[in-house]
């Protein structure tokens, strides 16, 4: 019994729903109507809750994916002179909303050392907000030149142009007279 309720929370966890009882029955490695049994008999015990159709237990009764949005890790996005952004989605995962908040989302991976006194390091991931615009002071994922870069984002009022700011104190400022905004770094996840 064991076994099945490890199996069923692990299963849940990884994608999103309750195993069927073949499922269960393949992994554990018994008879399909053996993993029945055992559900039923889980469920008169009070050790998980099954109807028939799905399964819970404490474990899963706390991760909901409703409380979760989806995002996909796209690349990487360089922290110092712009470069190409990488367009290839890596993998999707699926990001807690009590923590990242809703949204369109996406995890850009950071390279170079151009925004380290910020937090974010090289190899960091970087959750962005999908958005065309942006507040002074953001870090934004800006497209120069047809070049993806991860810079602060303020406006040049004298020379009406816009200035990304790498929080670098040995790199200057990169000047342009436009970019288009492709996101809003809301979070940095990384290794400790």
């Amino acid at each position: 019994m064991e076994q099945v309720r490890k199996f069923v929370e692990q299963f849940y966890l990884d994608c999103g729903r309750s195993p069927t009882t073949t499922e269960i029955a393949n992994s554990v490695g018994i008879a399909r109507s053996s993993a029945y049994r055992y559900l039923v008999t889980m469920d008169e015990r009070g050790i998980l809750s099954y109807d028939g159709r799905s399964i819970a237990t404490d474990l899963t009764r706390k991760v909901s994916p409703a409380l979760t949005t989806a995002a996909s890790v796209t690349g990487s996005v360089p922290c110092g002179i712009p470069q190409c952004i990488e367009s290839n989605v890596e993998e999707y995962v699926s990001l807690p909303v009590s923590i990242f908040g809703t949204g369109d989302l996406y995890i850009v991976r950071a390279s170079g050392d151009s925004m380290i006194e910020a937090g974010i390091d090289d190899g960091d991931l970087v959750v962005v907000s999908k958005q065309q615009t942006a507040d002074e002071g953001d870090i934004v994922v800006a497209l120069v030149n047809n070049e993806n870069t991860l810079k602060r984002f303020f406006f040049d009022h004298k020379r009406h142009r816009i200035r990304l700011h790498p929080e670098n104190s040995a790199m200057n400022d990169i000047i342009v007279m436009d970019c288009e905004i492709q996101g809003v770094a809301r979070h940095v996840i990384k290794a400790l």
